[in-house]
């Protein structure tokens, strides 16, 4: 699964929990300035990415007659130009690499920031973060669907896309974080 911005909060969180969890490491100001930190660079990576997506359509635009003359499949050429692309614009399409490198990117900021102390090797702590990232992604789709699964169980019948679903969703969503401890 691709992390998007609307996750970025919950993920940043999670890392902030998971760090507050540990004995090793003590947290200077709380969890909140953790947690702000890692949610901005997760949503600069996000960025970065989709910066880089812009540019993949506007060549595909650029060169549609051509792919529709020689049948090309457009999903296959979106990855292909993509690829080319990604060391230019600095992402990394390794999802294992990429959040590896957020997660030291994380790390070196918390630090930057005096937000934590710990007394065992950067990479230790770099693995948490790494850790909650991926934990977060493997419940993400479980949590949606027991999210899913009650607002259609609801009396009243919600419109997705609403406001009131919107806002349903979300009170929800979070209601199922907080359980699991991920909020």
């Amino acid at each position: 699964m691709k992390l998007s911005k609307p996750h970025a909060p919950y993920v940043a969180n999670k890392i902030s929990i998971d760090l507050l969890n540990t004995s090793f490491i003590k947290m200077i100001e709380g969890v909140e300035p953790v947690a702000k930190i890692a949610q901005n660079i997760l949503e600069e990576d996000m960025q970065k990415e989709l910066v880089l997506e812009e540019r993949v359509y506007e060549i595909m635009d650029e060169n549609e007659d051509k792919m529709d003359f020689m049948q090309v499949d457009q999903r296959n050429m979106f990855w292909l130009i993509k690829k080319k692309l990604a060391n230019e614009y600095g992402v990394i399409l390794s999802k294992e690499d990429r959040y590896n490198n957020v997660a030291h990117l994380i790390l070196d900021g918390l630090i930057q920031n005096d937000l934590i102390e710990f007394n065992v090797s950067d990479n230790r702590v770099k693995n948490i973060i790494f850790n909650s990232i991926e934990m977060y992604l493997d419940r993400f789709e479980d949590i949606e669907d027991i999210v899913l699964d009650k607002i259609r169980n609801y009396k009243r019948k919600l419109i997705p896309g609403s406001d009131e679903y919107s806002i349903v969703f979300e009170k929800l969503y979070q209601e199922e974080l907080r359980k699991i401890g991920m909020m």
